[in-house]
C-alpha cells in the first residue's frame, strides 16, 4: 500500500471478487463510490444493500488518527485487551501545536507542553504496531495523501476532513474514535448505506478561479446539511482539467456539506501525483484496474448537480457558516448590506485544505506581482504548510522567502488557527473584525475564540489578494490597486505549477515505525496526570424506562461540535475524560435566556454552567436529556461530544435531526440519539419540563419510542420519537457502550473456545 509498511498490501483481486458477487445480486451499473464500498463488504453474498436504508458491514484498508482524537481511541483500544492492531494504522501529531510566534519556536514549545501526550502516543504506537508521525510532520490529511492514499481504497480516520484522500480516488470517511477501535480490533465497521450525489463538472477553470471555488459554490447550493447521508462523486470532462491536489481540496471541504465522503475517479492527475510522491508502482498497478476505478456507464445518482467550470468565478463563504456563499463580484454590495466589517485584519493561507505545492506557487506568483509594484501585505499574513515535505520543498524553491519578504509569518506544519490553536494578539475578545482564510470551517469563535470575528473562507489566491488590498470588497478581476509609484494597476491572474519540477524534498525525518520487538514496550501513562486518564467502562442500561428526567439545556439555533465540546485550549484534555467534560455544551445557546453556559438547575433553581449542572444531576441520581434543533452536532468528528454527556449522566439527546458522525458517536457511547417525529414538537418543549422515555422494553429497529412530557404547570402530553438504531446498535445501548458490547462478544468467544 505504501513505502513505509512491509505488512500492508493492495488487494484489488479480492475487491473484484467481492464486487462480482454484488454485481450478480444488484444487476445494474454502479457508481465509482458504490464499487469501492461494495468491494469492501464483510459478506458481499448476504449484505443488505439498500441506498439510504440498510447498514453495511465493511472492512476498511486502514485507520488514521490525529493526536487529539487518538488519545481516547487508543485508551479505548487498550481497554479491549488486545496485543496488536488488526488493521494498518497511523497516528499523526498535528492538533496540539499552538500558533504563537513562528513554526520552529511554536514546535519547541508544543513538544515541551505536550510531552506526556506525545510520549503516551509514541509508546502506544510502538506497543500496538501503529505508525507514528511526530509533531512537526504535518497535518494528518496531507500526510495520508502523500504517503498512504491510493485509488480504490477504503479508509477511516478520526477527523471529519479525512475525505481529503478522495482526491486520490479513495473513499476516506471521518468517524469517531469508537468506530476506529472496532476496526483496529479486527471487527467490521458499520456504515448506513449512503445515497449518491453526482456532481458533473464541465468546461475548464481559468484566471482567478481555483478548485476551492468548486466546493465553495457547491456548499452554497446544498447547504451544510445537503450532503448528509450521501457520498458526493464527481464526474464529467471537467474532472480531467485540474490537479490531484485540487481534487483533494474539494473532497476535504465536502465535510462542510455534511457528506459521508467525496471522491474523484482515477485519472491522469492521480498518476502524476503518485509518481511524484515515489509511488509509481502503485500508479502502474492502478492502471491495470482502470475499469474498477471509475463509474459504470449508465450508473444512476440520487441527485445530480452540474457546475460549468468555464463560468465559475471565485467565491467567498461566510461568516459563521461555510455554506453562505458569495461570488467575489457581489461582495461589494453584500458586505455593507449585511454589516460585515470590510477591513480585513488577518489573511491566512495553508491548512490541510489548501497547502499543496500548486497552492503555494500560485500564492507566490500574486505576491511577486504586487511586490513588483512596491506593495506588501496590508493585513497580518500567515502561512501554514500542510506537511514537512511541503515545507521543505517550498523553502528550497524560494516560496517561503517570498512570503516572509511580503510580511508573512510561517507557522508550524500543523492545524494551528484552523482549529482554534491560535494565540491571537492583534485584537481583544469581543472586537468585531474580519479574517479571511483558505481553511475549511468558519463557525463562530472557531479560529480565535472571539465570537465577533467574521471568518470567511476562500481560495489561497483570493486570500492573498485580500491581504494586498486589505478590503473585503476588493475584486482582483475588476479592481485596481495603487502601486508605490502612485500608478494604478491590476493584479495579474495567478499562475502555478501542480508538482515541483525538482521533485519533493522530504525534509527532516518525522516518522517513527513500530519496532520489530514490541513485547518489552511499556505504554506511558502517569496515574497522576491531568491530561491522560484510563477509562472506566460505562454502566449498562438498567432495563427500566427513565422517568421525570430534567432537561439540562434546550439549545437554540446551530449547535456544532464546537459548541458541544470546544477545541482550542481544551485540546490538552482530550485524553482525560473527567477534565474535558468541564467544557460540555459551554458554547451552546440556552433558548431561555439566549446565553451560553448558563442554565437553571431543575431542582435547586440555581443558575450555573452547563457542566456543573450536569454533574449535580448525575451525583444526585438524576438522568437527564438535551433538546436540540436541526443538524445537531455538525462539524468535527470529535467523539468527546458524545463521551462527555455519557460521563456526566445523560440518557438521551432529542433533536429535530443529527449530523451523521455525531449521531453514530452518541450511539457508540450507549446514549439514545432520538428525533422528533414531528419537528414542530421541538417548539412545544419548555426547558422546565420533565421527560419520560417509554417503550424501551420493545426497543427495535424502525419502531418509534414515546416521550412523555410533564410540564411544570399543566397536563402531560406524549410526543413520538423516531430513531435510526439497528439491532446491533440497540445492543450497544443495552450493554452501556459499543466497547462494552465488543468486550462481551470477545468474552463469549473465549468461553466458547475453552
Amino acid at each position: 500500500m505504501n513505502n513505509l509498511e512491509s505488512h500492508s498490501f493492495i488487494n484489488y483481486k479480492k475487491n473484484l471478487e467481492n464486487l462480482a458477487i454484488v454485481r450478480k445480486r444488484l444487476n445494474r451499473p454502479l457508481t465509482y463510490a458504490e464499487k469501492i464500498l461494495y468491494s469492501h463488504l464483510d459478506d458481499p453474498a448476504t449484505a443488505d444493500i439498500r441506498r439510504g436504508a440498510s447498514y453495511l458491514k465493511l472492512r476498511p484498508d486502514r485507520v488514521a488518527c490525529q493526536d487529539a482524537t487518538a488519545q481516547m481511541a487508543i485508551l479505548q483500544f487498550i481497554s479491549a485487551g488486545l496485543p496488536s492492531v488488526a488493521t494498518p494504522a497511523t497516528v499523526h501529531c498535528d492538533h496540539l501545536i499552538q500558533a504563537q510566534k513562528s513554526g520552529p519556536e511554536d514546535l519547541v514549545r508544543a513538544k515541551k507542553l505536550n510531552k506526556e501526550v506525545y510520549d503516551f502516543l509514541a509508546s502506544a504506537c510502538a506497543k500496538y504496531n501503529i505508525g507514528f508521525w511526530k509533531p512537526g510532520s504535518g497535518i494528518i490529511h496531507q500526510i495520508l495523501l502523500e504517503n498512504y492514499a491510493f485509488p480504490g481504497a477504503l479508509s477511516i480516520g478520526t477527523d471529519s476532513h479525512t475525505p481529503n484522500a478522495g482526491g486520490l480516488g479513495q473513499l476516506a470517511i471521518g468517524v469517531g474514535g469508537a468506530d476506529a477501535v472496532d476496526v483496529l480490533a479486527g471487527q467490521p465497521w458499520e456504515l448506513k448505506a449512503p445515497k449518491y450525489i453526482g456532481v458533473k463538472l464541465t468546461g475548464k477553470m481559468s484566471g482567478w478561479t481555483a478548485p476551492k471555488d468548486i466546493i465553495l459554490k457547491l456548499a452554497g447550493i446544498t447547504t451544510v446539511k445537503g450532503g448528509t447521508g450521501a457520498i458526493v462523486e464527481y464526474f464529467g470532462d471537467g474532472v480531467e482539467t485540474f490537479s490531484c491536489t485540487g481534487m483533494a481540496t474539494i473532497c476535504n471541504m465536502g465535510a462542510e456539506i455534511g457528506a459521508t465522503t467525496s471522491v474523484f475517479p482515477f485519472n491522469k492527475s492521480m498518476v502524476e501525483y503518485l509518481n511524484a510522491t515515489g509511488r509509481s508502482e502503485i500508479s502502474d498497478f492502478a492502471n491495470l484496474y482502470h475499469d474498477y476505478l471509475s463509474a459504470d456507464k449508465g450508473c444512476e445518482y440520487d441527485q445530480v448537480i452540474e457546475i460549468n467550470l468555464s463560468n465559475l468565478e471565485p467565491y467567498v463563504n461566510g461568516p459563521f457558516t461555510p455554506d453562505l456563499a458569495t461570488p467575489v463580484s457581489k461582495m461589494k454590495e453584500v458586505a455593507p448590506k449585511k454589516g460585515w466589517p470590510t477591513d480585513v485584519r488577518v489573511s491566512l493561507i495553508g491548512s490541510c485544505t489548501n497547502s499543496s505545492y500548486e497552492d503555494m506557487s500560485r500564492a507566490a506568483s500574486i505576491i511577486k506581482d504586487a511586490e513588483a509594484h512596491g506593495l506588501k501585505a496590508k493585513t497580518l499574513f500567515t502561512v501554514t504548510p500542510g506537511s514537512e515535505r511541503i515545507r521543505a520543498t517550498i523553502e528550497r524553491d524560494g516560496f517561503l522567502q517570498t512570503f516572509r519578504d511580503f510580511g508573512g509569518k510561517v507557522l508550524a506544519n500543523a492545524c494551528g488557527p484552523c482549529i482554534g490553536q491560535w494565540d491571537r494578539k492583534d485584537i481583544k475578545k469581543g472586537d468585531k473584525n474580519t479574517i479571511v482564510s483558505s481553511f475549511n470551517r468558519n463557525f463562530t469563535s472557531r479560529n480565535d475564540g472571539n465570537p465577533q470575528t467574521h471568518a470567511f473562507v476562500a481560495s489561497p489566491d483570493m486570500v492573498v489578494a485580500y491581504s494586498i488590498a486589505g478590503d473585503l470588497r476588493f475584486n482582483p478581476m475588476t479592481d485596481t490597486l495603487k502601486g508605490a509609484d502612485g500608478k494604478e494597476f491590476k493584479l495579474k491572474p495567478p499562475h502555478g505549477i501542480g508538482l515541483p519540477p525538482k521533485g519533493y524534498d522530504l525534509g527532516e525525518k518525522v516518522y517513527q515505525a513500530p519496532p520489530e520487538d514490541r513485547a518489552s514496550v511499556e505504554v506511558a501513562i502517569d496515574p497522576k496526570s491531568d491530561r491522560l486518564q484510563k477509562l472506566v467502562p460505562f454502566k449498562p442500561w438498567d432495563g427500566k424506562d427513565p422517568k421525570n428526567m430534567p432537561i439540562l439545556i434546550k439549545s437554540f439555533g446551530k449547535t456544532t461540535t464546537d459548541h458541544i465540546s470546544m477545541a482550542g485550549p481544551w485540546l490538552k484534555y482530550r485524553g482525560h475524560l473527567q477534565n474535558i467534560s468541564n467544557n460540555y455544551m459551554i458554547g451552546a445557546i440556552n433558548i431561555v435566556n439566549k446565553k451560553a453556559n448558563n442554565v437553571q438547575n431543575h431542582y435547586t433553581g440555581k443558575w450555573d454552567g452547563v457542566p456543573g449542572t450536569a454533574k449535580w444531576y448525575r451525583d444526585h441520581g438524576h438522568k437527564w436529556v438535551v433538546i436540540g434543533s436541526e443538524n445537531f452536532g455538525e462539524g468535527s468528528s470529535r467523539e468527546h461530544a458524545a463521551l462527555e454527556p455519557r460521563y456526566l449522566g445523560a440518557f438521551a439527546i432529542v433533536t429535530r435531526s443529527f449530523a451523521r458522525i455525531h449521531e453514530t458517536n452518541l450511539k457508540k457511547q450507549g446514549l439514545l440519539a432520538l428525533n422528533f417525529k414531528d419537528p414542530a414538537d421541538y417548539d412545544k418543549i419548555n426547558p422546565s419540563d420533565e421527560i419520560d422515555i417509554v417503550g424501551l422494553d420493545k426497543f427495535a429497529p424502525g419502531r418509534d419510542l414515546t416521550m412523555v412530557v410533564h410540564p411544570k404547570d399543566g397536563k402531560a402530553w406524549k410526543c413520538p420519537l423516531t430513531h435510526t438504531f439497528n439491532k446491533e446498535q440497540i445492543e450497544w445501548f443495552k450493554a452501556g457502550s459499543a466497547l462494552n458490547n465488543m468486550k462481551n462478544i470477545f468474552a463469549a468467544e473465549k468461553a466458547a473456545r475453552n
